[in-house]
């Protein structure tokens, strides 16, 4: 049969499709990763008005800084399930949200509303975290576990409510929430120390192994 002058031509058969063409780095998901990015300096500026104490300026900070965590709950999940991942979101990403984190846990401690030796275990277990995962990406990628979920989350809510201004019962909740989120950053800093340690014990031997 002759296929008309508009028909599409049949794809060889031996010949690969063709790869999707990478995503650009204006998507939705990096954009909300540039949202979050722009939000630090708005947050930190509202956390510090009228003297840092005010209730309404802590009310509209707390606000900005629960949309840039909206935004972290979404920028990623978007970019795995629609192909949107791109090496700007893999850089920027993380930084954004260890921005917006550590300008809340250092603004608080400024402010006298957050102890510093918190500030200080929370940004460390961070730091030091993101640093080896670096030590060991010759031998792999440690994936993000559900007890880090749960302490990104913890820290997430126990910060915003220290941004908030709060009394009574709710003060001490806040407390007991972060000692918690304190508890969980330990915990899953150990994990993910074993993990390296593991990783990369598992690696050197198979590359002696392969020589």
């Amino acid at each position: 049969m002759t296929k008309g002058p508009g028909a599409p031509a049949a794809a060889h058969p031996g010949r690969p499709a063709a790869a999707p063409p990478a995503p650009g780095i204006w998507n939705i998901a990096n954009v909300l990763t540039m949202v979050r990015l722009l939000l630090v300096p708005v947050f930190v500026a509202l956390l510090f008005a009228d003297g840092g104490h005010d209730p309404k300026w802590r009310s509209v900070a707390w606000a900005s800084f629960a949309i840039a965590m909206i935004t972290d709950l979404f920028d990623g999940e978007l970019a795995r399930r629609k192909g949107l991942v791109t090496d700007f979101g893999k850089i920027a990403d993380p930084i954004a949200d260890k921005a917006i984190m550590g300008a809340a846990l250092i603004g608080l401690s400024v402010l006298g509303d957050l102890p510093w030796w918190v500030t200080a275990v929370i940004l460390a277990r961070e730091l030091g975290i993101t640093l080896m995962r670096f030590w060991v990406i010759r031998f792999g990628v440690i994936p993000a576990s559900r007890g880090g979920k749960l302490k990104t989350l913890t820290q997430g809510i126990a910060v915003g409510m220290y941004v908030l201004d709060l009394h009574g019962w709710l003060a001490t909740g806040r407390a007991v929430l972060m000692g918690l989120a304190v508890l969980l950053t330990v915990g899953t800093a150990l994990d993910y120390v074993g993990q390296a340690l593991r990783l990369r014990r598992e690696g050197t031997a198979a590359e002696h192994a392969d020589r």
